[in-house]
């Protein structure tokens, strides 16, 4: 199931600080003096929207991502969730297939005696058909990873989507992943 790990948060005191550039006449100082007068502000502006929260972009976020492959489509639907890199079902299914522990806890058994079959099949005899049989009959069940960043804004749109998915498992736990970030409350929730 869907797993974050390795989260690094950037530019949180930055971004708060800057939310009140639009009253300065000069570049602030970054200090966390002007951050603690700034946190105000910063509370005000973002349940706004209409461009007012725009300081939550500047918070980028980047964690690595175990996850079934089913939520990929998904995933893709924020623009500004982006994939740093990640693991490769097209170079690596072969080898991954046999495993077990590459799939998730709702993968059949016969699924997986299938899969190993299959890529039985292909390493012994590596067609492009026998490549074909491989990948059109993974289960989307099997579990990848990725690293990615992203921003307290897209955050913000994806869990006010997501908090109450069918998909309860795995967008729990990304929803989880996000109630556990700084300023949560304050920035996401609000």
């Amino acid at each position: 199931m869907l797993r974050v790990e390795n989260v690094k948060v950037y530019d949180l005191k930055e971004s708060v600080i800057a939310c009140r550039n639009s009253m300065r006449l000069e570049i602030p100082e970054y200090t966390d003096e002007e951050f603690e007068k700034s946190l105000e502000r910063a509370c005000k502006l973002a349940p706004m929207g209409g461009g007012h929260n725009n300081f939550l972009a500047g918070i980028r976020v980047a964690f690595d991502l175990v996850y079934p492959n089913y939520i990929s489509p998904e995933m893709q639907r924020y623009t500004f969730f982006k994939i740093v890199n990640s693991s490769s079902k097209m170079h690596r299914l072969q080898k991954m297939a046999a495993r077990p522990e590459a799939y998730n806890k709702y993968v059949t058994q016969l699924s997986l005696d299938q899969m190993s079959d299959l890529a039985e099949k292909y390493n012994n005899d590596p067609t492009y058909e026998n490549f074909m049989r491989l990948v059109s009959n993974c289960p989307q069940g099997i579990e990848l990873f990725m690293r990615c960043t992203t921003n307290y804004l897209c955050l913000r749109n994806i869990y006010r989507q997501r908090k109450n998915h069918k998909l309860k498992e795995d967008w729990g736990a990304f929803c989880k992943f996000i109630e556990g970030l700084p300023y949560f409350e304050e920035f996401i929730l609000a």
